[in-house]
């Protein structure tokens, strides 16, 4: 256990007050809306009857609430333009925590759509009273310490992202249900398409949780969407010194320092953060002014860990784990100078509820 003194404490106070701190604020939605929320796209979606509520908290982090509704939707995740299949766009995965509980039908689930076909899909988690969808599965996929049966059906003449329409639904549902873990969503999508299930050019990802003639109540308190790009990568598409693949770097061979930055061996090799001051950086060389920044980490319990990315003394952004479960973070197109530059990983919002874990740095 760590100690601190008055007097530290009252120099972190000061360092509080000083540091350049995020702050992200809380929107809370009753009603049909999309936009964008602390990086995530989000959307609130209801028919006709009854009440929703969801309320957007850090990253991809939401909860919600409804009643005596007859279809509602709650998600945060990514929105695509359209042009591009899952395969152009890379490997894709949600790392996920939820404190889900359903009074009737209801989905946790990885939520989205296709066009050119036209697909409303699902990989679902965990559901209320009925298990999804009714149908005699076509094959299955073990993944992620578990057993998913798919099924293929089809709605008739139904609300759609393009007006109303008939089209597919698949399904990977979990065999025995879950709330939380890391969901490999490009292995479903290859293991559809194996099976002739084709999907279109992508429109959406999302962590989801779906209310159908039912009520209940969501919080989400970790969701982490994670994007690979296929060769060398996204955003700048080239990595730090312009060779090829992505650079990444341990956490523990970064250089420590504040009051408490040590090594740790659980739940990997890496460094914890403890207080705010706590940092670790290194110095790595750019050819390029424009990469993704993907740190890999942990928060120590459930409560939100955040971590500050500095560039040659800038702050750049935050990354965020809801969670003891290690995820990857991703900043997309983040802009920095070229050369030698000062890469730094600072603790700055630390209210002494959590400590953040740090892996790996990864650059592409």
């Amino acid at each position: 256990m760590r100690r601190k003194s008055k007097a530290l404490l009252f120099a972190l106070l000061c360092l509080v007050i000083a540091s350049p701190v995020t702050v992200v604020h809380a929107m809370t939605i009753t009603s049909n809306q999309t936009g964008t929320h602390d990086g995530y796209d989000y959307e609130f979606w209801k028919d006709s009857g009854g009440w929703g509520s969801m309320t957007l908290t850090s990253g991809g982090t939401f909860s919600a609430s409804w009643g005596n509704v007859n279809n509602i939707l709650f998600r945060k995740g990514k929105k695509f333009d359209e042009t591009q299949t899952h395969q152009q766009i890379g490997n894709i995965s949600i790392t996920y925590g939820a404190n889900y509980q359903p009074n009737g039908n209801s989905y946790l689930t990885v939520y989205g759509w296709t066009v050119d076909p036209l697909v409303e899909y699902y990989i679902v988690d965990s559901w209320g009273t009925w298990r999804p969808p009714g149908a005699s599965p076509k094959g299955t996929i073990t993944v992620d310490g578990g057993t998913y049966e798919i099924y293929e059906t089809w709605r008739i003449n139904q609300p759609s992202i393009r007006g109303t329409q008939t089209f597919r639904q698949y399904w990977s549902v979990r065999t025995s249900k879950r709330t939380s873990g890391t969901i490999s969503v490009s292995e479903h999508f290859n293991k559809w398409e194996s099976l002739g299930m084709q999907m279109g050019k992508m429109y959406e990802v999302a962590l989801t949780v779906e209310g159908y003639q039912s009520s209940g109540s969501a919080t989400v308190y970790s969701n982490t969407l994670t994007i690979t790009p296929p060769g060398s990568g996204g955003g700048g598409g080239n990595p730090p010194g312009g060779g090829g693949g992505p650079t990444r770097v341990e956490a523990e061979s970064m250089n420590k320092s504040g009051p408490y930055a040590g090594n740790i061996s659980s739940p990997f090799n890496g460094v914890a953060l403890y207080a705010n001051g706590d940092k670790i950086s290194y110095t790595q060389y750019f050819a390029s002014g424009t990469h993704n920044f993907s740190l890999r980490g942990a928060s120590n319990n459930n409560n939100m860990a955040r971590v500050d990315l500095y560039i040659g003394g800038q702050y750049k952004g935050t990354f965020y784990y809801g969670g003891p479960y290690p995820a990857v973070y991703t900043l997309y197109n983040v802009s920095h100078g070229t050369g030698n530059q000062l890469i730094e990983l600072v603790l700055t919002a630390d209210n002494g509820t959590w400590d953040a874990f740090i892996d790996y740095l990864e650059i592409h």
